[in-house]
C-alpha cells in the first residue's frame, strides 16, 4: 500500500469514527425504546417523559386490599408526574410464585414485580432476570443506601442489588396492658438498653401463665394440661426464633458461608430456650396447643395470652380490636435485636423502559404513597428520614391507635440501630437447607429431642445444601 493510499485510508477511518461518535452523542440525550441498561446519567425517565413518547409499564404484585390500595395511590401520583407513562397493575391474589414463574417462562414478563426473598426472587436473579439496582442508585441523587433504613435491600452478591423492600417489618413483644395491671407486674421494657434478660422474661411469663384453677406456672401444683392463659405466644416460625439466634450471636450458616451453623452453641441455645418455653416452663403453647390460639390481636384481647412475639404488622389488627395493648422490646440473650423481613420490588431486564421502571419503583417506595397503610400499622416507611425527622416521624407514629406509647423505643429505635437482615436475604439455598431443618425442629418444639440432638442429627445433610452467603464476596 502506497503512502498516498495509506493517508486516504486513515482519513476515511477518522471520518467513520467521527460519525460513530456523533451518533452515540445524539442517542445519549434520550432513552432508546430497546435500551437494555440503565442510563449512566440516571435521568433517563425525565428525558423520556419530556419526549412525551407513550409508555406503558406493567407491574405484578400480591397483597391485601390495603396494600393494593397503596400501590394504586403510588401509581396515580407517578402517572401525574409522568403523564406519558401509564401503569398496568396486575394483582395476583393467589399462587403468585407459580403464576409469575409461568409468565416468565412464556416471555409474558412484567416490567416490575413484587418478589419474595425466600422463594422466587433469588432463583430468577440467578438466571440473570433482574437489573442491578445499584447501578440506578449510583447515578440517582434521590435514593441511596444511606437514605434507606437498614436491611431492606436484597443483593445477589455484594454490589448487585436485585430488589428493595417497600415496607420493612420488625419484631416486638406485644402485650395486653390490663393483664399486667391486674397482676401488678411491670410491663416489658421499651428501651433496648433495659430489655429483659431471658430469665426475667421467663419469670414474668410464668407469673402470667394461669391454669383453669387460677394457679400460675410458678405455683408447685400448677396444671400445665389445663392452661387458661399463656404468659406468651412464641410461634415456631424461623422469622420469630431468628431474633433470638442473632441475639445470642448465632446464625444459620457461618460467617464465611461454608458451614451449617444451627448446630453451633449460640444457635442451639436460642432454639432450646424457645422450646423450653413450651415444654419445660409451659408458658407458651406448643405447635399442637397453638392450633387453638387465635391471631395475636384476638389472643391478647381475650386474654388467651398475655404477651405475643410478633411482627410489627400485628399493630394494624391490634388497633382495630380496641383494647389496651402496647409493645416492648424483645428479651435478649446477649444483645438486643430484631430481624427485618420485607418483600421487594425488582425490575426485569426484559423491560423496554428501564428508566421509567426505576422511577416507578421509587414511587412505590415513597412513604407518602403508602401513608394510609403505614398509619394503619401494616407497614413502616422505607426512608430513614421518616424515622429521624420529627415532623415526618409524627405523621405515622403520633395520636394513632396502631402506634402505642412504647412504639418509638421498642420498634423504631431497635430497627434503626439493632436490626439484622432476614436469613432469606443472605443465606444461599435457604429453602433447601430449611427443608431439612424444619422436620428436625418439629421434634424440638414437641419436646421429643433437644435442639443439640436434632440439629446434630441433620447437620451432615444440611451441610450438603450449604452454598455460601450473598453478603460476602466469594
Amino acid at each position: 500500500m502506497t503512502r498516498q493510499k495509506k493517508s486516504l485510508f486513515v482519513l476515511m477511518a477518522l471520518l467513520l469514527m467521527l460519525v460513530t461518535i456523533l451518533s452515540a452523542c445524539s442517542k445519549s440525550g434520550t432513552v432508546s425504546k430497546n435500551n437494555t441498561s440503565p442510563s449512566a446519567s440516571g435521568d433517563g425517565a425525565s428525558s423520556d417523559a419530556a419526549s412525551k413518547d407513550p409508555v406503558t409499564l406493567r407491574i405484578s404484585e400480591w397483597g391485601s386490599p390495603d396494600e393494593v390500595a397503596a400501590y394504586k395511590v403510588a401509581i396515580k401520583k407517578f402517572e401525574a408526574k409522568f403523564p406519558n407513562v401509564k401503569v398496568d397493575l396486575q394483582h395476583i391474589a393467589t399462587d403468585y410464585d407459580t403464576k409469575l414463574t409461568t409468565m416468565v417462562a412464556g416471555n409474558d414478563v412484567p416490567d416490575i414485580a413484587m418478589m419474595e426473598s425466600g422463594t422466587i426472587a433469588f432463583p430468577l436473579a440467578e438466571q440473570g432476570k433482574f437489573y442491578n439496582l445499584q447501578e440506578f442508585m449510583d447515578s440517582d441523587p434521590d435514593i441511596s443506601i444511606d437514605k434507606l433504613v437498614p436491611n431492606i435491600m436484597y443483593s445477589l452478591e455484594p454490589g448487585n442489588v436485585i430488589g428493595i423492600g417497600p415496607g420493612p417489618e420488625s419484631f416486638g413483644l406485644f402485650y395486653n396492658e390490663d393483664i399486667f395491671k391486674e397482676a401488678g407486674i411491670s410491663p416489658p421494657p421499651a428501651k433496648a438498653s433495659e430489655a429483659w434478660t431471658w430469665d426475667e422474661f421467663v419469670d414474668v411469663a410464668k407469673q402470667l401463665t394461669v391454669d383453669s384453677k387460677g394457679r400460675t406456672a410458678k405455683d408447685a401444683d400448677f396444671d400445665p394440661k389445663n392452661i387458661k392463659q399463656y404468659g406468651v405466644n412464641a410461634s415456631t416460625w424461623w422469622g420469630v426464633y431468628s431474633n433470638f439466634i442473632y441475639s445470642n450471636g448465632g446464625d444459620f450458616i457461618s460467617e464465611d458461608g461454608k458451614t451449617f451453623a444451627l448446630n453451633q452453641p449460640e444457635a442451639v441455645e436460642a432454639l432450646q430456650k424457645v422450646s423450653d418455653l413450651m415444654n419445660v416452663h409451659h408458658v407458651s403453647p406448643s405447635p399442637v396447643q397453638a392450633k387453638n390460639i387465635p391471631a395475636t390481636n384476638v389472643a391478647l384481647q381475650t386474654k388467651k395470652v398475655a404477651m405475643a412475639i410478633d411482627g410489627q404488622w400485628a399493630s394494624a389488627a391490634l388497633a382495630q380490636s380496641k383494647f389496651n395493648f402496647n409493645v416492648g422490646v424483645l428479651p435478649v440473650l446477649k444483645e438486643p435485636g430484631t430481624t427485618i423481613v420485607a418483600g421487594m420490588f425488582s425490575i426485569f431486564k426484559s423491560t423496554k423502559h428501564p428508566q421509567e421502571s426505576w422511577e416507578l419503583l421509587k414511587a412505590l417506595l415513597d412513604p407518602e404513597s403508602s401513608i394510609d397503610m403505614i398509619t394503619s400499622g401494616t407497614w413502616m416507611p422505607s426512608y430513614k428520614n421518616w424515622y429521624t425527622d420529627p415532623a415526618l416521624l409524627a405523621k405515622w407514629t403520633e395520636n394513632l391507635d396502631a402506634r402505642p406509647s412504647a412504639y418509638k423505643e421498642a420498634i423504631i429505635d431497635v430497627l434503626l440501630t439493632k436490626s439484622h437482615q432476614t436469613p432469606t436475604g443472605y443465606v444461599k439455598n435457604f429453602n433447601k437447607i430449611m427443608d431439612i431443618v424444619n422436620p428436625a425442629l418439629d421434634k424440638v418444639w414437641l419436646g421429643q429431642q433437644t435442639a443439640q440432638e436434632a440439629m446434630d442429627s441433620i447437620a451432615p445433610k444440611a451441610q450438603e445444601q450449604v452454598q455460601g452467603r450473598r453478603d460476602i464476596a466469594q
